[in-house]
């Protein structure tokens, strides 16, 4: 119950006088697990906390601060980079949060630099990205060839001097995956930001977001996703009262509504986020709670069986039976000590 009692303070920050040094021990763990402490730091700022908690909380608030720092940097080299190309460097995830000041990017973490580029400029923006100092991170021949002919972003880069990684999409699901999201429109709908960069439109955000968690992941990180989509959907809805009806359209468009939808539901259901009617799937609904929520009080991962039925279903969305079933052995296979 302690990973739901940080959804809970995440979604009523006001609660938090109520709480125990034992919960408090447990709710800290699990945020950290689960790179939200920076996201309940912020949350709970200005409020009367225990001393020991404070101080915790105030250290999150200066790491999130210098890592968003960090992140903004790295979109501008990015930029730079990629100038002479003419090319959209499209920000996603944490990083485009960020750059456009929104509410999700108040404290969340933020690891590598995401990028979207056209299919067709995919080689020279590499080329102009290894010339400015990136360098691959895989070296094995089997996981650079897997990346260039079946994913969705080319092989990670990092950079040699910044030690910063950067991952270049192309679109924002594997063209083996079920769904085909159309990168067309994701770029060509994508919103100007200052410094010469962009990120995608207010519906396609949180599309992709509902993607990354139900159609190309394994609920790994899925607190810190769904509470994305809950201040997303939250703020654009505050400014536009017709936007939840533009997302499901949207989500349509990109064959992405199961996704979002079951997103939706999720976030009500820890969150409160305030959504239209969606469709039930208890059984669905119940078995990605008991995934999201499988921290123990320590921060530790519980329920590996859940959490490996998440893990073999991600890959099942994303490739055929006969490809999944030749990519586990051949990296089973490989871990075991056959390769080279």
């Amino acid at each position: 119950m302690s990973a739901r009692l940080l959804c809970r303070l995440l979604a009523a920050p006001g609660e938090a006088h109520a709480l125990d040094a034992a919960q408090w021990n447990a709710v800290i763990a699990i945020a950290r697990a689960e790179l939200l402490i920076g996201t309940l730091a912020f949350r709970l700022r200005g409020l009367p906390l225990p001393a020991p908690v404070e101080a915790i909380l105030a250290a999150a608030i200066l790491s999130a601060e210098e890592g968003r720092r960090q992140a903004l940097w790295e979109a501008v080299m990015a930029r730079r980079a990629l100038a002479a190309l003419d090319c959209p460097v499209i920000l996603l995830k944490g990083t485009a949060f960020v750059a456009a000041g929104l509410d999700a990017g108040q404290g969340r973490h933020i690891g590598d630099l995401d990028i979207l580029v056209p299919a067709d400029m995919l080689a020279r923006a590499e080329a102009a990205l290894l010339d400015a100092g990136w360098e691959w991170v895989k070296s094995d021949p089997y996981d650079d060839a897997y990346y260039r002919r079946w994913m969705h972003e080319l092989p990670p880069l990092i950079h040699r001097e910044r030690d910063r990684m950067i991952d270049v999409h192309h679109t924002i699901l594997p063209p083996t995956a079920r769904s085909t999201p159309d990168p067309t429109k994701l770029i060509a709908d994508a919103v100007p930001l200052a410094d010469g960069v962009a990120m995608l439109s207010a519906e396609d955000v949180v599309i992709h977001a509902a993607i990354h968690l139900f159609a190309d992941g394994d609920l790994s990180g899925g607190l810190r996703n769904l509470w994305d989509i809950d201040r997303l959907v939250r703020e654009f809805a505050a400014r536009d009262a017709d936007y939840p009806a533009r997302l499901v359209s949207r989500a349509a468009e990109h064959q992405a509504s199961r996704a979002v939808a079951r997103a939706l539901r999720l976030a009500a259901a820890l969150f409160d986020t305030p959504i239209p009617p969606q469709p039930a799937e208890p059984l669905f609904g119940a078995a990605a709670r008991r995934r999201l929520l499988a921290r123990d009080g320590w921060g530790r991962g519980t329920r590996p069986a859940t959490r490996l039925a998440f893990y073999v279903r991600s890959h099942w969305l994303r490739m055929p039976p006969a490809m999944l079933a030749r990519h586990l052995w051949i990296k089973m296979w490989r871990r075991s000590g056959h390769a080279g």
